[in-house]
């Protein structure tokens, strides 16, 4: 269907409000870290806008920074799967199923907070610090690979992938051995080109590989993040559910930050030399990247009342869009928001969400960035792009978690 933009009176007689329809949103060619040029005009017009969702429905979708964190803190506005519906698939005739037992995502009070208390023990700042002698040591085992294998090589399968598996495996006490199967169920859920039944069948793989590795602690008990939660009172089921969660999502967020970051600093050749020189950069340059690139870019809410945002009613029951990458490059909080500056202070970005749903596992993504990204410029200082930036093959816009599917690099001379 064709995207749609004009302005629509509001049924208060308000003033006429945006209206943007993003079910056929694309990247401008040669702009492949930037968002969607038809969301950001949308966020010149103004923080919200209404815009047309599949099947007619009407929803608003917010595209400045304030707003954006406002709902995102407001307990009005609910995570609910089956009143938060797809925006780029029309799905008003699906049945939306019950949210699993655990997958707290979709979970609001009370059940969510009860899930985040649990799981807040184990994803602490201290305990993240603690990885950091062996994520150092897996990244230098596989940049000596690397080394030894010579160029080329694609950056995701040798560096990108694999650094974050085996961290989150350790973690959570999956067997690193596994991680082919679930490393492909996981892309085929997150990458935005699967049908429905191939995600489906990705779902359950996924859930009954997790569902064995809980039996398998019950009976004996590990002193990893599934093995303290045994102890907890959560049932196999929550407990399966949880873990499906924090596999899936620790998998697929930080492969992606640390490719799409790759490629970003490549094509920023001043940003990647100043890595090089400073690598005590890496702190400043992991939250730049994040708000820059804002992988996670899209989430969901519905309004349970009737609500004031912005000047505009929300009904209640509407679907509300929140558009985490133009709230990153909103100027009216960052200055220059669309130069990766590594020196920038990044403080306040969005994009490990905000409020009481934040990304539980952004400690860990952290520290994995902070050590891969300057082990990687100081290894590789000559890495390179192997293939024109054009040819680089991109997720589709539908993704829920935008990045490369691969990045062939070289180095040397």
């Amino acid at each position: 269907m064709p995207s749609s933009r004009g302005m629509m009176m509001d049924p208060n007689g308000a003033e006429p409000v945006h209206t943007v329809s993003v079910l056929s949103v694309e990247r401008q060619p040669g702009c492949p870290f930037d968002p969607p040029e038809e969301l950001t005009r949308a966020r010149r017009h103004g923080p919200i806008s209404r815009c047309l969702l599949p099947g007619g429905r009407q929803g608003w979708l917010v595209t400045g920074y304030d707003l954006v964190r406002s709902v995102l803190a407001d307990s009005r506005f609910m995570c609910i799967r089956g009143l938060t519906l797809d925006s780029y698939v029309d799905i008003s005739d699906v049945v939306v199923p019950p949210v699993a037992p655990g997958e707290f995502t979709f979970m609001d009070e009370p059940q969510h907070t009860r899930y985040r208390k649990l799981l807040a023990g184990e994803f602490t700042v201290r305990r993240m610090r603690m990885l950091t002698e062996s994520i150092e040591r897996v990244t230098a085992d596989h940049l000596d690979a690397m080394e030894k294998d010579g160029p080329p090589t694609d950056l995701v399968t040798a560096f990108a992938e694999p650094i974050p598996a085996i961290m989150i495996c350790e973690l959570l006490g999956v067997p690193y051995q596994d991680r082919g199967s679930f490393q492909a169920q996981s892309a085929t859920l997150f990458n935005g080109d699967a049908s429905a039944e191939e995600q489906l069948a990705a779902y359950t793989a996924l859930r009954e590989y997790i569902a064995q590795l809980v039996a398998v602690k019950r009976a004996h008990p590990t002193g990893d993040v599934l093995g303290d939660l045994t102890t907890s009172d959560l049932t196999d089921e929550e407990l399966t559910g949880a873990g499906f969660l924090l596999l899936a999502a620790g998998l697929d967020t930080t492969s992606n930050m640390l490719a799409f970051g790759t490629f970003a600093l490549l094509s920023h050749p001043v940003q990647w030399a100043a890595l090089h020189a400073d690598p005590a950069l890496a702190d400043k340059a992991v939250e730049e990247l994040m708000r820059y690139l804002s992988v996670a870019k899209t989430f969901m809410r519905t309004a349970l009342e009737d609500v004031e945002l912005g000047g505009q009613t929300i009904t209640a029951g509407t679907t509300v869009l929140l558009s985490l990458h133009t709230a990153n490059r909103d100027p009216r909080r960052f200055p220059q928001p669309d130069t990766l500056d590594i020196e920038r202070q990044a403080i306040g970005h969005l994009g490990f969400g905000h409020g009481r749903h934040q990304c539980p596992g952004q400690q860990l993504a952290r520290v994995v960035m902070r050590v891969a990204f300057p082990a990687l410029v100081n290894r590789f200082p000559s890495l390179r792009l192997d293939v024109p930036p054009e040819a680089i093959d991109l997720h589709s816009e539908t993704a829920d978690v935008f990045g490369v599917h691969s990045l062939p690099v070289a180095w040397g001379a």
